[in-house]
């Protein structure tokens, strides 16, 4: 009970670490992004969008080893093996310098032929476009041979050094933005550059605080064959789920490109932007639970590991609610404060793209739950079907019935929620969690608050004055008053209440 109280309280220091991190990088970045569109143009951001987006593509693979990273290093910790950890951590390691050497093999033939040939990008515009392609190509390997640090400091659970380096990581990416309008060359180009300088001095960083603290970040070429094949096979059933989800969000830019042209793919962009920053309110919390619910499933304890994925199911959609509301109400206007110049179909892609970053919120405990069990072959491969179905299914829709835009993302949505329902079906019998609990614990709840947190907006934004920061300033405020109000009413136990108003209690008595 006292290591249950114990690794409760550190879920929730390192919570706290994570959402201000949180709070100030989203802060820095949304301001970077307006400077970034002012700095390169609709067009020129455009054309970084999509170029970025096809070497995004390759980066399922980093998604992939570093999900298994972060397994393999939670487990070990889990058993308290240090000497595998170590073993772990060496095979992990050389799998990532053999799967970067590939990366770059592919990426700089069928993804530099594609970017060169097939996109759709102003004649004049080729050269930049050729340098951006390298250098996200150079970002995305330094990324995937140093990801394995990161999973380190996030299975010790030091997430306040995570934190810290994050946040500085902002700041050099929001000074690189400000050097854009001094030099005289082209921004473009110059902005690639600099995002691939700033990305060598944070991995820098990442290794240095690895090797002073943990022991078994020490890379040696010994490893078990045995190991690496368990991380490969590990890997390529995550992959297969990876692929899915940068092929869908990537699959739908490429074709708004080929559709629609570089105006559009901007507009995607943003929503893309909001969108993850919507998910930041549940990607943070989740990070904090992760190591638990690996821990709890490798020391057996299925009891506490079912607390934890109901608990941070419910709480996750909640945080996302709590953000996606106010936004979707007053999407026009935060835009246009913003951005200023909003490109079209922006509005409608952010509202639209935060409806699907609820329903995503909802499956990332269901996910640890099965990485945990490390029994990935089925689920990854059904969920990686259905996923990717959206790219053909919105192609046929594009090509054959001329549909606009805006269907491409109901056909989103419809495929994401049926995706969502089938992860429960194959996940909750693996973990041995009756699939009932889903819909009494998680659904009812969330349903009851979902079902009239819009009214309070909605009234208002019918009785206000459209476009006045008055309104706008009382229209989020009610919109997040009536989320919180309708998440304590209608959302969570009295138990759960009773809890938070001690934690909060204890808060204000140590300040």
């Amino acid at each position: 009970m006292a290591d249950i109280s114990s690794n409760n309280k550190r879920i929730v220091k390192n919570t706290a670490f994570l959402y201000v991190r949180m709070i100030f990088i989203m802060a820095v970045s949304l301001y970077t992004s307006r400077i970034i569109l002012e700095a390169l143009g609709v067009e020129d951001y455009g054309i970084y969008n999509i170029v970025g987006g096809i070497v995004s593509m390759f980066g399922f693979i980093n998604a992939s080893l570093s999900g298994a990273s972060s397994r393999f290093i939670i487990y070990s910790l889990g058993e308290g093996d240090k000497i595998k950890s170590q073993e772990i951590f060496n095979s992990i390691m050389t799998t990532h310098y053999i799967i970067a050497a590939v990366v770059v093999i592919l990426a700089e033939t069928a993804g530099l032929w594609f970017v060169m040939n097939k996109l759709v990008i102003p004649d004049e515009r080729l050269t930049a476009a050729f340098w951006v392609y390298q250098s996200t190509v150079l970002s995305s390997i330094i990324m995937l041979v140093s990801s394995p640090f990161n999973a380190l400091i996030i299975a010790h659970e030091k997430m306040n050094a995570f934190a810290l380096i994050s946040v500085i990581e902002a700041v050099l990416k929001l000074f690189s933005v400000f050097v854009l309008f001094v030099l005289p060359i082209d921004r473009l180009v110059i902005y690639a550059i600099l995002t691939v300088t700033v990305q060598v001095f944070i991995r820098i960083l990442y290794t240095i605080y690895c090797k002073k603290h943990f022991s078994e970040s020490h890379y040696h070429l010994r490893f078990k064959v045995d190991g690496m094949k368990s991380i490969l096979m590990y890997s390529a059933w995550t992959m297969n789920g990876n692929l899915a989800i940068v092929g869908s969000t990537q699959g739908i830019n490429i074709l708004f490109n080929l559709f629609f042209g570089p105006i559009v793919n901007a507009a995607y962009g943003i929503a893309l932007q909001v969108q993850s920053a919507c998910n930041q309110f549940c990607s943070n919390f989740l990070m904090a639970v992760r190591p638990q619910i690996i821990k709890s499933y490798a020391q057996d304890d299925l009891s506490h590991m079912h607390q934890l994925i109901l608990f941070s199911t419910r709480y996750s959609f909640y945080l996302t609610l709590l953000i996606a509301v106010p936004i979707i109400s007053q999407a026009d206007y935060i835009l246009k404060i913003w951005l200023v110049d909003v490109p079209p179909y922006t509005v409608e892609f952010v509202q639209f793209m935060l409806v699907v970053a609820l329903n995503t919120s909802l499956n990332g405990s269901v996910l640890i739950g099965i990485h945990a069990t490390g029994d990935l072959k089925k689920f990854q491969m059904i969920e990686g079907t259905i996923l990717l179905s959206v790219v053909p299914v919105s192609y046929v829709l594009l090509k054959y019935f001329n549909v606009g835009a805006i269907a491409v993302f109901f056909t989103y949505l419809i495929i994401e929620v049926i995706t969502q329902l089938i992860r429960i079906w194959i996940v909750f019998p693996k973990i041995r969690l009756a699939i009932r609990y889903y819909y009494t614990q998680i659904m009812w709840p969330i349903f009851k608050v979902s079902a009239v947190v819009w009214i309070i907006p909605y009234f208002l934004k019918r009785n206000l004055s459209e476009g006045t920061f008055s309104s706008f300033i009382v229209i989020v405020s009610a919109a997040a008053f009536s989320v919180l109000l309708s998440v304590v009413l209608l959302g969570i136990s009295k138990n759960e209440l009773s809890f938070v108003v001690e934690k909060l209690k204890y808060v204000l008595r140590k300040k």
